[in-house]
């Protein structure tokens, strides 16, 4: 391979696959590695870590419904990626080329299939997403967050975890405190990098049916919508509640440490964060993933005793606010749950994926590799 150190990572430009990404590259960049980022144009208000000239935006499209414009649109789009990745890699002859899902990997990962590059692929979620299950023959080798999406004729699945970034492991030693029962309770709620119109709807709703009592001990940060801020503020406000609400929080990870109790969807990176910072939640998959991949990221959670996993059309404001009232009024038995939480992370994953990168750079089969390394 040379002298060459550049290493592409590819992935769609959502926190789900940008943000073990990022937590890759962070790791890889201190090895002194020189790592690059193809992904497309909504990656702009996620990305960080990466100067702009190691950033290259690649069209890209999902083939899906059947609209034959559609349907012809996406493959120009496509072919366009390809031919723009290829470019790509012929200008940095990367030594490895790494996918974590998304369309925007196709490309670059069919151009470095085409010449000869050793790839490896990450999917963050416990049910392998469509371009990964596309791409995944290429791989030298699939990196799963999640051990259940294994396929076992398929010894080439290697079960890491999911990469978590620096500022959630620092989040991680903060212990969770057991309050007493006349603190405040810090609640935090979040629906995935583009907030959730459900909770905005239904935590206020249940707040409402508290007594005055305990709602004067919550304090809120909750994620919204920027269409469902202003009447979330509203809502709260007129129920006396002291609330931090916005669209996106870049300071995620120090929320979830310093919140008491969190209501949640269940994205792979969420349910690895919370795992790994140990802390006791509630999660709500979003209902309408085709492949429940939400629901089968918590389970394993959820097994553990490290949450409570609800279905959202399980989740009336009466129920909620039950579920609240005995959160906020035993503060033994949240502790328990935060403990049994932080007993299924893998605040590991980085560093041992960032190892495997090494391994499979230097020509050696990740049969080699020990994955308790």
């Amino acid at each position: 391979m040379g002298n060459n150190r550049d290493i592409l990572l590819c992935a769609g430009g959502t926190g789900g696959h940008l943000f073990p990404a990022q937590a890759l590259a962070m790791a890889l960049s201190a090895k002194g590695w020189v790592v690059h980022l193809a992904t497309d144009a909504r990656a702009q208000q996620f990305v960080k870590g990466f100067e702009p000239e190691q950033i290259h935006i690649i069209r890209s499209a999902t083939l899906g419904g059947k609209n034959p414009l559609g349907i012809a649109k996406a493959v120009i789009n496509l072919g366009a990626g390809y031919w723009k990745s290829r470019a790509l890699l012929k200008t940095l002859r990367p030594v490895c080329v790494i996918g974590f899902g998304g369309y925007p990997t196709v490309p670059p990962i069919l151009a470095a299939s085409r010449q000869g590059i050793p790839i490896i692929l990450h999917e963050q979620n416990a049910v392998m997403g469509r371009a990964n299950r596309f791409l995944h023959q290429r791989a030298q080798v699939v990196v799963m967050g999640f051990g259940v999406c294994k396929k076992s004729d398929d010894d080439r699945f290697l079960t890491l975890g999911n990469p978590v970034r620096a500022e959630v492991l620092d989040a991680a030693k903060k212990e969770y405190k057991v309050r007493k029962k006349t603190d405040e309770f810090n609640l935090l709620v979040f629906g995935g990098s583009q907030g959730a119109q459900y909770f905005s709807k239904i935590i206020p709703e249940a707040i409402a049916l508290l007594d005055r009592d305990l709602r004067t001990k919550l304090r809120i940060v909750q994620q919204a919508r920027v269409e469902d801020e202003q009447e979330l503020r509203s809502r709260l406000g007129e129920l006396n509640i002291q609330a931090d609400i916005a669209p996106f929080f870049s300071a995620m990870a120090k929320h979830i440490s310093g919140a008491d109790f969190v209501i949640s969807r269940g994205g792979a990176s969420t349910v690895s964060e919370l795992a790994v910072i140990g802390r006791p939640s509630i999660l709500v998959p979003y209902p309408f993933a085709l492949d429940h991949d939400q629901a089968m990221n918590a389970a394993e959670l959820e097994r553990a005793g490290g949450c409570k996993v609800i279905k959202q059309a399980d989740l009336q404001a009466q129920y909620l606010a039950d579920e609240l009232k005995l959160a906020i009024e035993q503060p033994e038995l949240l502790a328990t749950i935060a403990k049994k939480a932080k007993a299924t992370g893998k605040p590991e994953a980085t560093e041992k994926f960032a190892k495997l990168v090494e391994h499979i750079i230097s020509d050696r089969s990740f049969l080699d590799f020990p994955a308790d390394r």
